[in-house]
């Protein structure tokens, strides 16, 4: 499919001259005090109005997105109420098979002869080099990024990457055409067996002072490869929250790692965070870390967790189903409990770093959960952008459609969710969290992208592992587009977002889809490069 170079935004993205020329000096702001702003900001939606409410579904939990000390015992809920509006929001009246929600929420189709980013490695989970406050990293004239690899011709297949995971690395020039000119691979980040587990999970990578950089990962330790590999196993995973210091070179010639060193960070607490005791099927991963604003000096992560406790105990609350007083649509507790939807706990997870080295850090309680609502939110992101003069805070996150308790539903996709401070009443985007999915009919049941069923849309896995970047551009890999497996990064698409609004903008690239594994730098560090 033919893409637009990236230098050229007028093709990319249509926008007024004004508005071009406004986003220039909010990037020329950015860029000259990184430090004191928040991220590049993106373009505002057609219409900044939430969602009106659905007849015969309950309303939505009213949250104030007021901040609360980053350490104090708010734990902000994405509740029942919320995302019932998934469903409040999908058309009941499509056929079969056809996409049943809102443009503004749907990704555009992905062509089915989509190019293979590199024919050894299957790659899936992407992010860039970023610095602290999530801007994406130009290293002397370099654009480099990092994903989960796995190997293709091992003798395994698609499916069973999981567990044969590293993080492998790619590069381009700054300059590059991303319609002509592929990324480079240069291999693993980290040497065979150098990681603190047997195989690498998701994180972030930051650029540190000088060429120094801290990888940021989830070390997790199968003990039954082979048997997987061969269609078997199932014993559980150890998993802990780890980084890797080293350093980054780059020269005419491309870029490499090296002189890591790997420090454990955290492991799960099994109060606030489950433990694999607690439940073989726990999650402890996706590290992220950031800078706040609004606490100069202090390092914070965000990460993927579960609920405290032995998987089964939990008992579902009211404050999980958020429905407000007297809503004829609500459940009660007592139905709920019922369904099981207790053993859906998510959360996502926050940690302070104890030293400027980031070697030590203490857990936080968990700045939203998801109890009785879904069971993953995977890969999450705290992005900050002024409007309006103040600085509000989006948590990012990605979840499944089959992870979804008892009596909700939900796509594949991104969710996002808006507030005044890393620690928030967080709104849910669009009310229901839902920010952007691939095209998916809501009215049949859930799937997995191992085995669709026929009559559901072909593309409702094309797109997983969301990446948001500044402007509002978002990054995936490509699943399962009407049957053909991907293991390659999608078209970049852009969200226009405001107020907790999302839209898809489908003025940018081609009817909405960008450059294959567009991920673009705004910020250069180490100059141009003495190359071309």
């Amino acid at each position: 499919m033919p893409q637009h170079h990236p230098h050229q935004p007028r093709k990319l993205r249509k926008r007024s001259a004004a508005a071009a020329t406004l986003a220039a000096l909010a990037v020329s702001t950015l860029l000259a005090v990184p430090a004191a702003h928040a991220n590049e900001p993106s373009d505002p939606p057609a219409t900044q109005q939430m969602p009106a409410p659905t007849p015969g579904f309950p309303l939505p939990t009213a949250h104030s997105q007021q901040a609360y000390d980053p350490a104090s015992d708010f734990t902000s809920k994405w509740t029942r109420a919320d995302a019932k509006q998934i469903m409040a929001q999908s058309d009941p009246t499509v056929a079969p098979g056809v996409n049943s929600m809102s443009p503004n929420v749907t990704m555009p189709e992905i062509p089915e002869d989509f190019p293979t980013m590199n024919e050894d490695v299957w790659v899936w989970d992407t992010w860039s080099l970023t610095d602290e406050n999530a801007n994406q990293i130009s290293y002397k004239g370099w654009d480099v990024v990092f994903s989960l690899v796995a190997d293709r011709d091992a003798g395994y297949g698609f499916d069973q990457r999981h567990w044969n995971a590293r993080i492998g690395y790619f590069f381009r020039k700054t300059n590059a055409d991303p319609a002509t000119d592929k990324w480079n691979y240069g291999g693993h980040v980290f040497a065979d067996g150098a990681s603190i587990g047997n195989t690498e999970w998701s994180g972030s990578t930051r650029l540190m002072q000088g060429n120094q950089v801290n990888v940021f990962y989830t070390a997790t330790t199968f003990y039954d490869v082979a048997e997987r590999n061969a269609g078997g196993g199932g014993v559980a995973p150890d998993a802990a929250i780890a980084k890797a210091l080293g350093k980054i070179h780059a020269d005419k010639n491309g870029v490499t790692f090296d002189g890591f060193q790997h420090t454990k960070l955290l492991e799960p607490d099994g109060t606030m965070y489950q433990t694999k005791a607690q439940n073989p099927g726990f999650a402890f991963r996706d590290p992220y870390t950031f800078e706040d604003p609004a606490h100069p000096g202090k390092t914070y992560m965000v990460f993927e967790g579960n609920t405290g406790g032995t998987r089964g105990d939990y008992e579902c609350k009211a404050e999980d189903l958020g429905y407000r007083p007297g809503d004829a649509n609500a459940e009660s507790v007592a139905e709920v409990n019922s369904s099981g939807a207790y053993y859906q706990t998510a959360n996502v997870g926050l940690a302070v770093a104890d030293n400027k080295d980031l070697t030590k850090w203490s857990f936080l309680p968990p700045i939203l959960s998801a109890n009785c609502v879904n069971d993953q939110t995977e890969r999450p992101q705290i992005f900050i952008q002024n409007e309006g003069g103040k600085n509000k805070y989006y948590l990012f996150t990605i979840s499944h459609q089959f992870t979804y308790a008892a009596g909700m539903r939900g796509p594949d996709g991104v969710y996002g969710f808006v507030g005044d401070g890393v620690r928030s009443d967080y709104q849910p985007m669009n009310n229901s969290g839902l920010a952007l999915a691939s095209p998916t009919d809501l009215n049949l049941p859930s799937e997995s992208p191992e085995a669709p069923t026929p009559n559901q849309n072909g593309r409702q896995f094309q797109a997983y592992s969301h990446y948001v970047q500044p402007g509002g551009l978002v990054q995936s890999f490509i699943d399962n587009v009407n049957g053909v497996r991907g293991g390659s990064l999608s078209p970049t698409v852009k969200i226009n977002f405001r107020d907790g609004v999302s839209e898809v903008d489908r003025s940018f690239g081609q009817n909405g889809l960008g450059p294959f594994g567009y991920l673009p730098t705004n910020v250069k560090v180490g100059g141009e490069g003495l190359y071309k």
